[in-house]
């Protein structure tokens, strides 16, 4: 068998893992967040001054933010209901550390603080979890894409064949939710004065680079003979496109219909698809081709998985949509946020529920045709994901309470309260330096040009699949190359973001 024969066979046939785990897995991330913000709290509580050195951010940045998730998901990946534990004890030990360092003359008692923390007012114009949630979507996709050409990562991570639920399934809806919470139709980007069809067009010239990347992959891919899945997409098909087509189509939908009615939208359109799929021929096609044997004579037969999984992952960017909205009625108190973190917990809960009907009765997950217990279990450990990073943000929040003066990068400015003169309430100045240490944050490196981080990561993964034979490499070779992948991809970030250079043309 040739290598290249040989790495399909390697990423083939494989049936996912549960929700149990992939549910433990998700916590990894917001956790790491919050051990590196307690930290740097930790930090100017012992020195009287915030960490300003570029070269030690990014090291902790890296160590902290991108380092764990890499062992979680090779070394450490059999014990991985137990890594969000002890990530948690760790970050009690040094919460309670802060805690006992408090200068005696500054502390406030506990219920005061309490108090204080219910009455604070947030940066309305930055919700920091939206970021979070895309930033980490993203390394989590460039470490698993390289990562999953090694034997240190588990099968039952990769993506499964036609049914189940692995992490790498899980990835792809969750890229598309989380284009969705900061599309136009969410951040009111058009004027009010601006017609639907100028809108809509803007929309069509603003996919052209996805379209531009998903050509250029296609033809990169094709000319070196690279391995590839082909029941992920298709032959000619592939995820830029894929991105692409589901922007355009939701951009001409929330111009058809209003943007507060999308959730309905996407009920409708997945419902719908799932009973064409449960009452047609079409199940049938998309596993296996016009004829029943798999072939891929014509262009729809060829590319039926990347084309026919479009109805499902739009139902996925509307329901986003949906919830990006709700996010922006959140307000600017943790009171309201905190409310917002209830409903969103029960809205999980809900959609779990449906999950477990929809796949004891209707269908199991299936990634390959996005059917409706796939774009469900997408929503709800997306929504679950999301709300993890709000609860994060809250927590800094309430321990830069206890630390005046404290800073956090990339975590919301805390707002003094809204005067009684009748002032708007973004109109409030922020308290302590919050704003200080954007410059050295990894976080905002990588949201400024997250395209390109995407594309450089597929390029590198390309380049170490054609230089290094990756099934039968050895742990410690595997982790020094993954943590050196992403290493370099994250120093390239943080040098275009320390230059505020953003390589977007278009």
């Amino acid at each position: 068998m040739s290598q290249k024969h040989l790495k399909e066979a390697f990423i083939s046939n494989l049936n996912g893992t549960s929700l149990l785990e992939i549910s433990f897995g998700l916590t990894l991330a917001p956790l790491c967040l919050l051990c590196r913000g307690l930290l740097l709290i930790l930090y100017y509580l012992h020195y009287g001054k915030p960490l300003n050195s570029r070269k030690y951010s990014l090291l902790l940045d890296f160590l902290v933010l991108v380092s764990p998730l890499v062992f979680s998901c090779t070394v450490l990946s059999p014990i991985m209901c137990f890594v969000p534990a002890i990530l948690v004890a760790f970050c009690a030990g040094i919460f309670s550390k802060i805690c006992s360092q408090r200068k005696h003359e500054t502390r406030v008692p506990f219920r005061q603080i309490v108090k204080d923390f219910q009455e604070t007012y947030l940066d309305p114009e930055y919700i920091p979890a939206i970021t979070a949630f895309r930033v980490y979507v993203n390394v989590l996709t460039s470490i698993s894409i390289l990562a999953v050409d090694f034997p240190q990562y588990p099968r039952r991570f990769a993506k499964a064949e036609t049914y189940g639920t692995g992490v790498m399934d899980f990835g792809v809806g969750a890229f598309i939710f989380g284009n969705a919470l900061v599309c136009p139709e969410v951040r009111q980007k058009f004027c009010v004065t601006q017609s639907k069809f100028s809108s809509l067009a803007r929309q069509f010239f603003s996919v052209w680079p996805l379209i531009f990347l998903g050509i250029g992959r296609l033809l990169s891919v094709k000319s070196i003979e690279y391995h590839e899945h082909t029941s992920e997409y298709g032959v000619h098909w592939n995820f830029f496109f894929t991105l692409a087509f589901v922007r355009l189509a939701a951009s001409l939908l929330l111009a058809i219909f209003p943007k507060n009615i999308s959730w309905i939208i996407a009920i409708n359109l997945a419902v719908l698809y799932q009973l064409t799929l449960n009452t047609t021929s079409l199940k049938m096609f998309i596993l296996h081709g016009g004829d029943g044997r798999g072939t891929r004579v014509g262009f729809l037969n060829a590319n039926r998985e990347g084309l026919l999984s479009l109805f499902g992952y739009l139902a996925i960017y509307l329901a986003s949509v949906q919830v990006g909205l709700c996010l922006l009625k959140c307000g600017n108190s943790v009171r309201g946020w905190i409310q917002a973190v209830c409903l969103s917990l029960l809205t999980v809960l809900v959609l779990f529920l449906f999950l477990h009907f929809s796949q004891a009765h209707v269908d199991p997950v299936s990634r390959r045709m996005a059917n409706l217990s796939y774009c469900m279990w997408v929503v709800a450990h997306s929504l679950m994901f999301l709300v993890c990073f709000v609860v994060t943000d809250l927590a800094l929040v309430f321990t830069k309470l206890l630390v005046k003066g404290s800073s956090v990068p990339c975590c919301w400015n805390i707002l003094k309260p809204p005067s009684t003169s009748g002032k708007r309430r973004t109109e409030a100045v922020p308290v302590g330096r919050a704003g200080a240490l954007s410059h050295v944050c990894l976080i905002s490196a990588i949201n400024k040009n997250q395209l390109i981080f995407f594309l450089l990561a597929n390029v590198m993964t390309g380049t170490v699949n054609i230089l290094i034979d990756t099934i039968h490499s050895r742990t410690a070779f595997t982790l020094c190359i993954l943590h050196l992948y992403m290493f370099v991809n994250c120093l390239i970030m943080y040098i275009l973001h320390a230059k505020n250079i953003v390589l977007k043309f278009w």
